[in-house]
């Protein structure tokens, strides 16, 4: 008696597939990652009826199981260059995880099918047709993509229960679709197989003896149930329309095998339609899920794969131009994918520097932050103590000696210094940034850009004032209301103005007076051009002196281009929309009538994003010991916050995960720095530190306990170079003692790093590391980074490891609701230990005008010496008895502070009699910069 085959019914298990891809999708979401969404992309090009079927059905079965899905089409008009370029497209975005090129390309162009295929990018390549996954298949080797339908026919066969190990299979047919692949998964099953094609000969006796037989040869029922083995397993994968009157579409579909016969012999079958069809369209789904799981698992945040440099340092210790050079960095594109950051997230500039996608906090949002660390000091030396060194040898010790995520975010030094007395701001020794010339010098541009937009928004300051004095309101409105309509930044204007039309014709004469009338009081400018070098002779000029400007001639000035707050912006801002909306509230003047004028009155804020589109971006450079740096962002530490910006340190954060550290440093002392990165900094970014590192050196501390004066250029008095403890002592008991009591205020464990100089002594190092511990820091350790790199702050890396695990119980230290005046007192009274503040009466006009303008609720950036905590950079220690002096207090609106001055401040420092550039050179053979340090 004849047992017909049982029919293994393809349609029913690629549903019950789905339904699995679906549950795992929504498992994966709920557990691990709620942004987790698979992406398909089905690349067509021109329109066949067949090719839009399948389509609609891998469209409709991906959104079923809650995957992205998108039809690239092109029109048969595309060439294969645009079809090359859309799946470059593909390939770059982050949302698609397999890309399938539907064949045939029904274009009218030629175009190579496998030069298409062969450029999806291999990882997510889930039509497996890549010649990278077709050549691991062929070596058994299933870590790549599988093509859709071999994996279906496995599958159906493995569901039979059949055993594949030992048996015999023929594959009728050698495409590289199907038969190939389905040969090289059989074999990898460990099955013996033998492949038949159109010229083998007597098909029907190579058929007899297999097991398994899979037919996918495009010709309608050409096997015969009597061309099989008894109990043979069945896969028929033709698909063979045949004209039909009684079909609706007017056919029907055969297979390659003849069903009724076929049936009669073997134990298991296939039918045509609803057998292997669904099981290829279940197969690129489940493809397309794996994908999105490997690309999940490969840029999860994880230990990073990286390869650190070795470092070999000499003794004594070299230039630092010539420590910098002793090392080769990792080209960029290397260093980049280490620390799991995409190729689409960076733009190369050359091999050394890059350019970081913002994106890469939006693609990690579901991944925990990292630890925060901020570097600060003790009131320093004019000479400085190292905390951008110290910055850079505790990420170097953090990352290649003690296997942690880390990332050292550091300001972009300016130019002014480079070429004046104090040098770059690399770091120094052997730990730096690298290359330091690059980093020390145009980097990827961003201070020139903020050069440009600051000119530039002066330039339309000056010139509204000059077309308001020359011209009629009529006039004024003809020329700024271009071809009769409002450009967006004014309708913002108009909104202001609080007038509620649209169209220009529609306004009255009184309306167009108030909207092309800004009114700039000239006497309240506070916008000045800036330029990023030293140029004293720029601290005061008159501008307007051509007789073209018709004798508007007024006072103004220079700032270099750190003191611009367009800089501060861009270190402040957390996303260029942000940026943007910062910039048009930036306050340039007031009106005659006491209304503030802003970038947006002028109609330039757009313009202005548009030149820091680029900035906005952070740079990425290694240290020597090839760890990731981030740099970005330079305002002062004096009149601005001091601090590297917000999107540089929550991409780190990001990237490090939650088992790894982010360094960052707050420009000069903690009672500057440190607040204002506390204050303002973390109020605007909404992150918390974890750890304080407090900079401090022996040389520092005699200093402030009563040693003579400090002086760049000078040589250092004698009792710098010899032991005198006494001095150290009284030093930590003062300044260092105050600066770790204003850390531990912010409710932040407190890490003492004693940067140690070839002239200190083991007695002076350990009574400043013990003063350290008595004042409240958890740890003092000793450092020598500077001569050894990381390996020299390995005890600082592991004591800030155990600071970040306490507690943190980080508090700011006012309330943006208190009074302007309040919030000024209480830090002078609280941070620099004073009496309290003493308000001049310009000062107090000005706070009220800022409280009447609804700016009272801002923090406060106080701009004062950082050389003392007073307003006297001549008194060293921790006086006591003195009060703060506010001459005038000015407002950043768009960086979102206001500054109160204390004493005089300087926006633009001068060159010495010396200047570094003097020693700054470059070899016109090799194009070898020296001199810079």
């Amino acid at each position: 008696m004849t047992t017909e085959a049982q029919i293994i019914k393809g349609s029913e298990i690629a549903k019950s597939i789905r339904n699995q891809l679906k549950h795992e999708v929504t498992s994966i979401r709920e557990s691990d990652d709620p942004n987790f969404k698979p992406g398909l992309a089905i690349v067509q090009v021109g329109g066949r009826e067949d090719s839009n079927v399948y389509i609609r059905m891998k469209i409709r079965a991906a959104e079923e199981i809650g995957m992205y899905a998108i039809h690239a089409h092109l029109e048969r008009s595309a060439n294969e260059r645009e079809v090359l370029q859309r799946i470059k497209q593909l390939n770059e975005d982050r949302r698609i995880h397999g890309i399938i090129v539907q064949l045939p390309l029904d274009s009218v162009n030629p175009i190579d099918s496998n030069k298409c295929t062969n450029a999806v990018d291999p990882e997510k390549d889930v039509d497996g047709l890549h010649e990278v996954n077709a050549g691991r298949l062929s070596r058994g080797d299933l870590s790549g993509f599988v093509p859709c339908t071999p994996r279906g026919c496995l599958e159906l066969i493995q569901l039979t229960g059949f055993n594949l190990s030992g048996a015999s299979a023929v594959v009728l047919g050698r495409s590289k679709i199907l038969g190939a692949p389905m040969r090289d998964l059989l074999i990898a099953n460990h099955a013996t197989v033998t492949t038949c094609h159109s010229r083998t000969k007597d098909l029907s006796s190579v058929t007899a003896g297999a097991d398994v037989v899979v037919v996918g040869i495009g010709k309608a029922e050409l096997v015969r149930g009597d061309w099989l083995k008894p109990g043979a397993v069945v896969i028929d994968c033709g698909i063979n329309p045949v004209p039909d009157s009684t079909k609706k579409s007017g056919s029907r579909l055969l297979g390659d095998c003849h069903y009724a016969s076929c049936r009669e012999v073997a134990s298991h079958i296939t039918p045509v339609p609803g057998g292997v069809g669904p099981m290829t369209v279940a197969m690129l789904m489940r493809n397309t899920v794996e994908s999105a799981v490997r690309w999940g698992r490969r840029h999860s945040v994880s230990a990073w794969p990286i390869v650190y440099l070795p470092l070999r340092p000499l003794d004594p210790v070299p230039s630092d131009i010539e420590a910098a050079r002793s090392q080769t960095p990792k080209d960029v594109a290397v260093l980049a994918k280490e620390i799991g950051l995409l190729s689409t997230e960076i733009e190369p500039y050359g091999t050394s520097k890059a350019k970081v996608s913002l994106e890469v906090v939006e693609r990690l949002s579901g991944q925990p932050s990292g630890k925060y660390v901020v570097v600060t000091g003790v009131t320093p030396t004019p000479l400085g103590e190292g905390k951008s060194t110290t910055v850079m040898g505790l990420a170097q010790a953090l990352g290649a000696h003690c296997g942690r995520n880390v990332v050292a975010c550091l300001r972009q030094p300016s130019q002014g210094p480079t070429f004046g007395i104090k040098g770059g701001a690399a770091g120094g020794g052997y730990s730096q940034v690298i290359p330091m010339e690059e980093f020390n010098l145009h980097l990827t541009g961003d201070i020139h850009a903020v050069t440009a937009a600051t000119n530039l928004l002066a330039a339309a300051l000056d010139a509204r004032i000059f077309h308001e004095a020359t011209q009629t309101d009529s006039a004024l409105f003809g020329r700024l209301v271009a071809k009769d309509r409002f450009s967006a930044v004014q309708k913002r204007r108009l909104a202001k103005l609080r007038i509620d039309k649209d169209e220009p014709s529609q306004l009255t004469e009184e309306e167009v007076s108030r909207f092309v009338r800004l009114d700039v009081d000239v006497a309240t400018i506070t916008w000045q051009r800036v330029v990023d070098v030293n140029d004293r002779f720029l601290r005061g000029i008159t501008i307007g002196c051509s007789p073209t400007e018709k004798g508007m001639t007024r006072p103004a000035q220079y700032d270099i281009t750190a003191a611009s707050e367009l800089m501060a912006i861009l270190a402040l801002a957390t996303d260029l929309g942000d940026l943007k909306a910062r910039i048009g509230r930036v306050v340039v003047a007031s009106s005659c009538g006491g209304t503030p004028v802003t970038a947006d009155d002028l109609g330039v804020t757009g313009a202005l994003a548009v030149l820091l589109k680029d900035a906005i971006k952070p740079n990425l450079m290694q240290s020597l010991e090839g760890s990731p740096v981030l740099v970005h962002a330079g305002p002062f530490a004096n009149i601005a916050h001091g601090n590297s910006s917000i999107v540089a340190d929550r991409i780190a954060l990001k990237l490090v995960g939650p088992e790894g550290l982010v360094v960052t440093e707050a420009g000069f002392g903690a009672d500057v720095g440190m607040e204002k990165f506390f204050n303002i900094k973390c109020r605007a970014s909404g992150l918390t530190p974890h750890a304080v590192v407090l900079v401090a050196t022996v040389r520092a501390l005699k200093m402030h306990g009563g040693g003579p004066s400090v002086a760049p250029g000078h040589p250092l008095p004698e009792v710098y170079a010899t032991e005198s403890v006494e001095l150290v002592r009284a030093g930590a008991v003062s300044n260092l003692a105050r600066q770790v009591a204003n850390a531990r205020r912010f409710g932040v464990p407190v890490v003492v790093a004693l940067n140690a100089f070839p002239t200190d002594t083991e007695a002076e190092l350990e009574v400043a590391a013990s003063e350290a511990i008595r004042a409240g820091a958890l740890d003092a350790v000793v450092c020598r980074h500077w001569a050894l790199g990381g390996a020299g702050a390995v005890e600082l890396a592991r004591a800030v490891q155990r600071a970040c695990d306490q507690p943190s119980n980080f508090k700011f230290l006012y309330d943006l609701d208190s009074p302007i005046a309040d919030k000024i007192e209480t830090i002078a009274r609280e941070i620099y230990g004073a009496d309290g503040v003493d308000i001049s009466d310009t000062a107090a006009r000005k706070i009220a005008v800022y409280t009447a303008q609804g700016f009272g609720g801002l923090p406060i950036c106080m701009a004062k010496t950082h050389l003392s905590f007073t307003a006297d950079p001549t008194r060293k220690g921790a006086p006591s008895g003195f009060r703060i002096p506010v001459s005038d207090v000015r407002a950043s609106v768009g960086a979102g502070f206001l500054y109160p001055l204390i004493g005089t401040m300087s926006t633009m420092p001068g060159l010495p009699t010396r200047p570094c550039f003097y020693d700054i050179d470059i070899d016109t053979d090799t194009g070898i910069v020296s001199g810079l340090f």
